[in-house]
């Protein structure tokens, strides 16, 4: 595997071109790393990239033009060795490119570009979808990015929050034990703009916040001063820590797609959140991470 690091006066990171996966985040003055570290013991990624699907599909399998396509969570993307085609100082760009094995389980033909841009103490995540066939492409794409929390060896996750751009409480729905959605409706309380991480936050998987409710989410260490944040202009997010397991990191995970209902039984066009791309045409989102000093 190969590891591309790209560094200024205040960070330096590391990307992996296997999944193109960013795996490290360095304070250069403070040297605090904020990426997860992909033990094993909680969870093995860092921050994998989700495509061509986000989430579970309803019995593993999704329906096109009358075939079934067997899909594991999250897509491949990210089991995925991508061709390094740029490296700057500042700047990297990963590609993955449709071939015999993809075709089996996603019978399009399409180039996905991920780029990195370090500026000053923030990074760019950018998605660059290509449809590269004569039909028209479904997909989703989503990050799952995660962060230490706690920030350093001392004290606990419960010690920390979650600060969102809005004042308002947050609606979420919960996954069923297939992954899937099945309890919707449930409120975030959020006071002032910040939500208390609890012990038992992610007792139940991710929570999944859908129709545009926030597009900035920071975490928040035990002083009330935000550490890290994540913007995007996703129309919806995940917060996730692997379940009872006093994992030290927090997902914050902007998607454009998301897992079925339980409820769900459409065609792979049905698929709520999907994204669409005629021929030749190109799909290009963004997030950012910025580190607060």
């Amino acid at each position: 595997m190969q590891k591309i690091k790209l560094e200024n006066q205040k960070l330096t990171i590391t990307i992996n071109d296997f999944g193109a996966e960013l795996s490290s985040v360095l304070n250069n003055r403070s040297k605090i790393e904020y990426m997860w570290n992909g033990d094993k013991r909680f969870w093995k990624r860092n921050a994998p990239v989700l495509f061509p699907v986000v989430g579970s599909l309803k019995n593993k399998e999704y329906l096109y033009k009358g075939k079934s396509y067997f899909m594991g969570q999250h897509g491949f993307a990210r089991d995925m060795e991508f061709e390094v085609v740029k490296v700057l100082e500042t700047e990297a760009w990963f590609r993955l490119r449709y071939n015999e094995e993809t075709l089996e389980k996603y019978p399009f033909k399409f180039c996905l570009d991920i780029g990195y841009v370090l500026s000053d103490n923030v990074i760019k995540v950018i998605w660059r979808v290509i449809n590269e066939d004569d039909k028209e492409m479904y997909f989703s794409i989503g990050g799952h990015p995660a962060f230490m929390c706690p920030l350093t060896e001392e004290g606990k996750q419960s010690d920390y929050s979650l600060a969102f751009d809005t004042n308002q409480d947050l609606i979420y729905s919960l996954l069923s034990t297939n992954g899937l959605v099945e309890q919707e409706n449930l409120v975030l309380k959020n006071t002032n703009g910040v939500c208390r991480i609890t012990e038992n936050m992610f007792d139940r998987d991710a929570l999944i916040i859908e129709g545009n409710q926030a597009h900035k989410v920071s975490l928040v260490n035990p002083d009330g001063k935000n550490f890290l944040t994540v913007e995007f202009d996703a129309p919806l997010f995940g917060l996730w820590s692997p379940a009872k397991k006093n994992a030290p990191f927090v997902c914050i995970e902007p998607w454009y797609g998301r897992c079925d209902k339980e409820s769900f039984s459409g065609t792979l066009e049905d698929r709520e959140y999907g994204n669409r791309l005629m021929p030749k045409e190109i799909f290009e989102k963004s997030y950012l991470i910025r580190i607060e000093e």
